[in-house]
C-alpha cells in the first residue's frame, strides 16, 4: 500500500512547511496525517499530549519520534512511562534533527508517529 505521508520541507519561525503547506505551531504526524499539536515547549509536555498516539496503538505506531524544540531534552518521566506502558517506543532529539530523521524513516516505510515542537 502506497503511503502519502507528509514530508517536512522546512521548519522555523514557529512552524513547519509540510509537503509545501505552512503549518503554524507544533505538529503531530500520525497515520500519515499532520495535525496541530498543542505542545509549545517541553514544560507543557504531558502524557495526555500523546493520547492520540496511544489510542492508535502498537499496530499503527512502532515508536514516537519527538522533536524537543531548539535543544535536545529528556522528556518528563510520566510521558516516558505512559508510552512504555502502551508498548510504544520513544526516540527524542532536537526538532531540526527529528524533522530530518522523520523524512528518512518515512521513506523507509517505518510506522511511526512524529511529534515536533515548533522552533
Amino acid at each position: 500500500m502506497a503511503r502519502d505521508a507528509p514530508q517536512v520541507d522546512a521548519y522555523g519561525d514557529g512552524g513547519f512547511r509540510l509537503s509545501g503547506a505552512r503549518h503554524e505551531g507544533s505538529v503531530l504526524i500520525l497515520n500519515d496525517e499532520a495535525r496541530a499539536w498543542s505542545v509549545a515547549s517541553m514544560a507543557e509536555l504531558t502524557p495526555e499530549a500523546f493520547d492520540p498516539v496511544i489510542a492508535a496503538g502498537r499496530e499503527a505506531v512502532e515508536f514516537v519520534l519527538l522533536g524537543t524544540g531548539g535543544a535536545n531534552a529528556l522528556p518528563p518521566r510520566p510521558v516516558r512511562d505512559a508510552l512504555q506502558r502502551a508498548g510504544i517506543g520513544l526516540e527524542f532529539m532536537d526538532t531540526p534533527s527529528a524533522a530530518r530523521l522523520y523524512n528518512i524513516l518515512t521513506a523507509e516505510g517505518r510506522r511511526l508517529a512524529c511529534a515536533l515542537i515548533a522552533v
